[in-house]
C-alpha cells in the first residue's frame, strides 16, 4: 500500500465488489472512499425509468452492506453535476486520487473526459479502467486499423484476439477506509408514493444485488445452459439466463461470465457434447452482441438518436397516439404482441424473441416513430441499456449494415407458432383469451374485437 492521501472509488454501473478493477486498484493504493453520485438530470431524455430506479435502489443497498462488511461505507451524493460533486468529495476528504471504471455511452464519455480535465487541474490523479467489456472498443479493429461495421466480423475478431480477456479479480478481503466522516451521505430518493405499489410486484420476481447475480450465473451455467440452443426460442418458460439486469448494473462482470462459460465449453468439447457446445456458442454470441452495442456507441456516439444508415431519413412515420397507446397497453389485437407488452408492464422484462416481435410490429406494421418505441422500452425495462437498446432498434429497422431489411415483416401469427406453439404464454398474459384453443388460431380481427379499446382502429 502506498502512502499519500486517500482514494475515491467512483461507482456507477459496476455495483459489485468482485472483479471490480477500480475498487481493486483503490484498495491497493490506500484508504478508500467509496462513492456513488445520483445525478439523473444529466441523462437528458434518458432519465432512468421507474423499474430501473427500483433496481438501482436495492442494488445500492446491497453494495453498501457488502462494503461495510469489508471495512468502508458507500457514500451517496445527490447532484445535478457529477464532476463538481467529485471535486467536492475529493477536496473534503483530502483524496489525491480518483479511480473509476469506463462507460461507453455518449453522455458518460463526455462526462468522464470532463472529470479527468477538472480533477487533474486540481492536482488529483485520475485513473480509469475496463470493467464492462472483454476488450476495449479501440483495441478491436480490422486489418486496416478501422472499426468493424458488421457484428459477425467484429465478433470473429474478438474470438480470435491474440490475448484472452483478463481473468476476473477476486473480491478484496478487507478495505481500509478513508475518512468518510468528512463527507456525509445524502439520502437518495428513487421512487415516489405513486410508484411503490407497482414496484412491490417486482420484488416477487427479482432480487437485485451482486451476490444474487453471482448465484444466478452459477444456476444458469449448471442448469439451463446445456439446452439453451434448443429452448432459447420458447417464450412460455424461463429458458434464458435472466442475467441482463445484473449485467446492466454491473452486479456481475461480463469477464466472469465469459470465463465460466468457456470452462464449460472446454468440458463439453472434451466429452463430445455437441448440443452443449452449440448452446455455448449461441450464448457467447449474446455476450458478443452486448459487446457490439458498446462498440457501436463508442464509434458512433449518435446511434441512440439517429439512424446509422440514411435510407429512412425521410420515411413518413405515422404520428398516431392511439396506435401508440394500443401498443403500449397490449391491445393491438395480435395475441403475441399484446401478451408481450402486458408482460413488459407487469414485470419489467421480456424474452429477447418477444422483444423482436413487439418492436418489429411497432416499426413495420404500425410504422410509428422509432424514437417513441425506444423511449418506452427505456422507461419500462429493468435492463434498459442505452447502447443495447439503440442497437436493437437500429437492427429491427434495418438502419445498420447487417440489420433486418425494412420490408421484412415478422408476422405475429407465424412468430406465435414458433415461440409459443401451445399458446401458454399468450393465455398467461391475456386472460380474455384464456379459453382459446391451444394454437390460438383466432383471427387477428377477432382478437382485436376482444382486446381493443374504442380508440383503436
Amino acid at each position: 500500500m502506498s502512502g499519500g492521501g486517500c482514494i475515491v472509488v467512483w461507482f456507477r454501473r459496476d455495483l459489485r465488489v468482485e472483479d471490480n478493477p477500480a475498487l481493486a486498484a483503490g484498495v491497493r493504493a490506500g484508504g478508500v472512499i467509496a462513492l456513488f453520485i445520483w445525478a439523473p438530470e444529466e441523462e437528458g431524455p434518458f432519465y432512468p425509468g421507474r423499474v430501473s430506479r427500483w433496481w438501482l435502489k436495492h442494488s445500492l443497498a446491497h453494495l453498501d452492506s457488502s462494503l461495510r462488511s469489508l471495512g468502508t461505507p458507500l457514500i451517496t451524493k445527490r447532484s445535478t453535476d457529477s464532476v463538481s460533486s467529485l471535486l467536492e468529495v475529493c477536496l473534503a476528504t483530502g483524496a489525491t486520487q480518483l479511480f473509476f471504471n469506463h462507460l461507453y455511452d455518449p453522455i458518460s464519455l463526455v462526462r468522464d473526459h470532463r472529470a479527468k480535465e477538472v480533477l487533474t487541474a486540481n492536482g488529483i490523479t485520475v485513473r480509469s479502467l475496463n470493467a464492462d467489456l472483454l476488450y476495449e472498443p479501440w483495441d478491436v479493429n480490422d486489418v486496416h486499423g478501422r472499426p468493424f461495421t458488421t457484428f459477425d466480423a467484429f465478433w470473429e475478431r474478438c474470438l480470435s484476439m491474440p490475448y484472452d480477456p483478463d481473468a476476473p479479480l477476486l473480491p478484496p478481503k478487507r478495505i481500509v477506509s478513508g475518512d468518510a466522516s468528512r463527507c456525509p451521505s445524502d439520502t437518495l430518493v428513487f421512487e415516489d408514493e405513486s410508484e411503490k405499489g407497482s414496484n412491490a410486484l417486482l420484488a416477487r420476481a427479482w432480487s437485485p444485488g451482486w451476490s444474487t447475480a453471482d448465484k444466478a450465473v452459477t444456476a444458469f451455467i449448471n442448469g439451463p445452459l446445456i439446452e439453451y440452443s434448443k429452448n432459447r426460442r420458447k417464450a412460455d418458460s424461463n429458458t434464458t439466463s435472466l442475467l441482463s439486469p445484473h449485467l446492466h448494473f454491473g452486479e456481475v462482470s461480463v469477464r466472469k461470465v465469459f470465463h465460466l462459460i468457456r470452462i464449460k465449453q472446454l468440458l463439453w468439447a472434451n466429452e463430445g457434447n455437441k448440443a452443449g457446445e452449440e448452446s455455448v456458442n449461441l450464448f457467447l454470441k449474446s455476450i458478443g452482441l452486448r459487446e457490439y452495442s458498446r462498440y457501436i456507441s463508442f464509434n458512433h456516439p449518435h446511434s441512440h438518436e439517429r439512424h446509422l444508415l440514411g435510407h429512412l431519413k425521410f420515411f413518413p412515420w405515422v404520428i398516431n397516439q392511439n396506435y401508440f397507446k394500443a401498443w403500449r397497453q397490449g391491445r393491438t389485437g395480435y395475441p403475441l404482441v399484446d401478451a408481450g407488452m402486458r408482460e413488459l408492464w407487469a414485470t419489467g422484462w421480456l424474452h429477447d424473441r418477444i422483444r423482436v416481435v413487439v418492436s418489429s410490429f411497432f416499426v413495420k406494421v404500425l410504422q410509428l416513430p422509432l424514437k417513441w418505441g425506444m423511449e418506452y422500452f427505456w422507461d419500462t425495462l429493468l435492463d434498459a441499456d442505452l447502447e443495447s437498446d439503440a442497437l436493437g432498434w437500429q437492427y429491427i429497422s434495418g438502419t445498420i449494415l447487417d440489420g433486418r431489411e425494412f420490408d421484412r415483416i415478422d408476422n405475429p401469427q407465424f412468430e406465435g407458432y414458433k415461440f409459443d406453439p401451445n399458446g401458454e404464454y399468450v393465455r398467461r398474459w391475456l386472460p380474455e383469451l384464456a379459453r382459446a384453443t391451444n394454437r390460438l388460431d383466432t383471427p387477428p380481427m377477432e382478437c382485436a374485437r376482444i382486446c381493443s379499446p374504442s380508440s383503436w382502429n
